[in-house]
């Protein structure tokens, strides 16, 4: 049996990863490799019941530490009832956000220490990471266009914070992806939807049949 793998695409808003997660899962189907897309917050049908407690603009609204609470209760359940049964069962699994993703928007600078993210981590999901993390990533002009494309005014409780905290976010993604360079590889996104899809391809060649 060919073994299971794990891939998370991480970045900031606009950046594309939902697009190339949603590609890479083609690619691999298509070449008979059972695959399953998921996406954080979400994959599971508890998860994604916290996934609309989180997002919603009308409704409570978080702080920090509870949102961090939130999200690792989300993956503990996409990690225990998805994730990790997929992969044990040879399928490759592609989710749009993972861990990182908590760790640059809940821990960005001068926020949540990443250690006590880490900490979450570890209790709900036993520390599991992905076997690769695609970082995508792209100007702030590039993403601003691509979101008001998408999505135009009406923006999510987290997507539609402001120019400064989305910063910050692409900073602390650019940190762990320095710091954690065997695990995270960064793609250039600004390109064409094929253009970037290609070097995802170049980035996962050596694990393919």
């Amino acid at each position: 049996m060919m073994a299971g793998r794990f891939i998370s695409f991480e970045g900031g808003e606009g950046c594309g990863k939902s697009t190339q997660a949603r590609m890479l899962a083609e690619a691999l189907e298509a070449r008979g490799i059972a695959t399953v897309l998921t996406r954080e917050p979400g994959g599971t049908p508890g998860a994604e019941a916290i996934r609309q407690l989180l997002l919603d603009p009308t409704g409570p609204g978080w702080d920090l530490p509870a949102e961090a609470l939130l999200f690792a209760a989300a993956r503990a359940d996409h990690v225990g009832r998805l994730i990790r049964p997929a992969v044990e069962e040879g399928k490759w699994v592609v989710s749009d956000r993972f861990l990182d993703s908590s760790r640059a928007y809940q821990g960005g600078e001068g926020e949540l220490h990443d250690s006590d993210i880490l900490a979450l981590h570890q209790l709900g999901s036993g520390g599991y990471l992905p076997d690769m993390t695609v970082l995508v990533e792209v100007s702030p002009e590039t993403a601003e266009q691509r979101v008001h494309a998408r999505d135009g005014a009406d923006r999510d409780r987290i997507g539609g914070r402001n120019a400064e905290f989305h910063a910050r976010v692409a900073r602390r993604f650019t940190a762990i992806a320095d710091a954690e360079s065997d695990r995270v590889i960064r793609i250039d996104g600004n390109g064409s939807a094929e253009e970037v899809h290609a070097l995802v391809m170049q980035a996962i060649e050596g694990w393919l049949p």
